[in-house]
């Protein structure tokens, strides 16, 4: 791709408003690139050979709701912002389209690395990966430790009935690309639905809590920011929780499309996660099992659409045609977390 026109992003443009409303922020000529691995907003990053700031806006093609996306996610972060969960500096909220063709958020650019699979985490040895995970773990202690009055995210969404809501969004997802027979779905939603946890105070969620959506460095390996904040609301925070311990989990499945870190030399067992969360919330985690079995049927539904439109010829790129094996797999793991409890 040219960077002087990365898709999705008309540089030209992007330089007026930024010189329109953060007068002296650019002092050279723009270039962009898209940054690979986002499932759905699309992130660039954008430079002026001096300095780098980041820009995030809607799928190419995505017409509904994208104003409320994007303001959705510029709220949250700009409000976490001076409280000690580690997210960027936000610069902007642009909601004309007619700039990028979408609405769009600005953000500093934060240095660091997106661990996303076991093979990238074993160069940093067994005791940096221990450190970095249980950093993991006391980031989200401190999410989910913030005031949401204080912070003016009250509002932010409507934690009554969230279990109940988040069961049943997911099982229209699941109704509305289901092309064939997956055996044990239905018990496990069944079985979810008959045993809903009572949920602690609501805090701030980021609904897709894990390694590869926060950025490491520094000599601590320390979390630098927390991003891909576009499923974040109000609701039971044992539900990050549980999608943690899921993606810390072994699959069990070589060279696997959709992998955990769990086999990386040093990283922590579920179990110890789980125990440090507990210590350090003082949250009664009893019921983690459905929260991680919640995680698995949530990602068994993510992972049938995504097969679903390979099917239909909708998907670019390689590794879709073994997606639609891994989903029973999935499947038998939450049924297996709460058979075990």
């Amino acid at each position: 791709m040219s960077p002087d026109h990365p898709p999705g992003l008309d540089l030209d443009r992007l330089r007026v408003l930024l010189d329109r409303e953060r007068p002296g922020l650019v002092t050279g000529p723009l270039s962009g690139r898209l940054i690979e691995g986002g499932r759905s907003n699309l992130t660039y990053e954008v430079s002026d050979g001096t300095a780098r700031w980041v820009v995030r806006r809607p799928p190419l093609g995505h017409v509904l709701a994208t104003a409320h996306d994007m303001r959705r996610e510029h709220r949250v972060i700009t409000a976490l912002h001076p409280t000690d969960v580690p997210v960027p500096r936000t610069l902007l909220l642009c909601e004309d389209e007619e700039v990028v063709g979408a609405p769009f958020y600005v953000m500093e650019f934060v240095a660091g690395t997106p661990y996303r699979t076991a093979a990238q985490l074993a160069p940093l040895g067994p005791e940096r990966t221990r450190a970095a995970v249980l950093n993991l773990v006391d980031t989200l202690v401190g999410l989910h430790a913030v005031d949401t009055a204080e912070v003016g995210l009250a509002d932010f969404g409507r934690p009554e009935g969230f279990l109940d809501r988040q069961l049943r969004r997911w099982a229209k997802q699941l109704g509305a690309s289901r092309n064939r027979g997956l055996a044990g779905i239905d018990e496990l939603h069944a079985t979810l639905g008959r045993d809903l946890p009572r949920s602690p105070a609501p805090t701030v969620v980021h609904g897709d809590y894990r390694l590869d959506n926060v950025l490491i460095g520094g000599d601590d390996d320390g979390i630098r920011a927390v991003l891909d904040w576009e499923m974040s609301t109000l609701g039971d925070p044992l539900t990050d929780l549980g999608l943690l311990v899921m993606y810390s989990s072994p699959l069990g499945l070589p060279d696997s499309p959709v992998s955990t870190t769990a086999q990386a030399p040093g990283h922590p067992a579920p179990a110890e996660l789980i125990e440090r969360y507990a210590a350090r919330s003082g949250r009664d985690v009893s019921a983690v099992a459905w929260y991680t079995a919640f995680a698995w049927f949530k990602l068994a539904v993510i992972l049938e659409g995504i097969h679903y439109r390979y099917t239909l010829g909708q998907t670019v790129g390689r590794g879709f045609d073994r997606i639609g094996d891994l989903v029973p797999v999935f499947i038998e793991h939450g049924l297996t977390t709460l058979q075990e409890g």
